[in-house]
């Protein structure tokens, strides 16, 4: 069976496109923002709350300090008392393990390598580029104006990092993390999705 693939991604590498064009090409269920409205869904609120929290470490320092490692998997009573960023973690980490139970998928972002650490059949994979790259991406996109994209890059990978290094107690930028690593700015995405199709087949079981 083809593992499961889960793509951490630098802002504007192109990881996003890749991750779904590869879903596309294996024939899988491509998982993204899709994530939202399941777990809005799931917990009965508005996807609109959840959207504005995804990918988003609570702001609540001593709330986290209180709560301790719920975040690490434990199950704590009050949910609903939890700040919406952390609800939405928990419901999504559920879902993201039930989608890789299923079967074979592609699920980008969402400290998904953290989440499935014990699930053996997964490549975990991390897009980047260097930020001259990244930044003539999004403006070509007309994602950020030109004279804002450098900082809305770096401010954008910072919320990442906070986000898995929060969630994970790891870091984001450790390659240790991922099993392969792609640099969009030297490949472009295309080849990126075709690398790892290679090595998806070389790990199907």
């Amino acid at each position: 069976m083809l593992p499961v693939i889960t793509i951490a991604r630098q802002y504007g590498s192109g990881g996003h496109e890749v991750g779904e064009k590869l879903a596309g090409k294996l024939g899988v269920p491509f998982y993204d923002k899709a994530l939202i409205a399941m777990a809005a869904k799931k917990s009965g609120l508005s996807e609109e709350v959840f959207a504005d929290a995804d990918e988003k470490a609570t702001s609540s320092l001593l709330y986290s300090m209180v709560m301790g490692s719920y975040a690490f998997g434990s199950r704590i009573p009050g949910i609903n008392e939890m700040p919406i960023n952390d609800k939405l973690f928990i419901i999504q980490s559920d879902i993201i393990k039930k989608a890789a139970a299923e079967g074979p998928c592609v699920i980008i972002g969402r400290c998904a390598d953290y989440i499935l650490r014990d699930f053996e059949n997964c490549l975990n994979v991390f897009v980047h580029a260097d930020k001259a790259a990244r930044v003539k991406r999004i403006v070509g996109k007309n994602l950020c104006e030109a004279k804002k994209a450098p900082d809305f890059v770096t401010k954008k990978d910072k919320q990442r990092a906070n986000y898995y290094n929060f969630y994970s107690n790891n870091r984001w930028d450790d390659l240790m993390n991922y099993d392969l690593t792609l640099d969009t700015s030297k490949f472009s995405v295309e080849q990126a999705v075709d690398l790892i199709l290679d090595a998806a087949k070389k790990l199907d079981r």
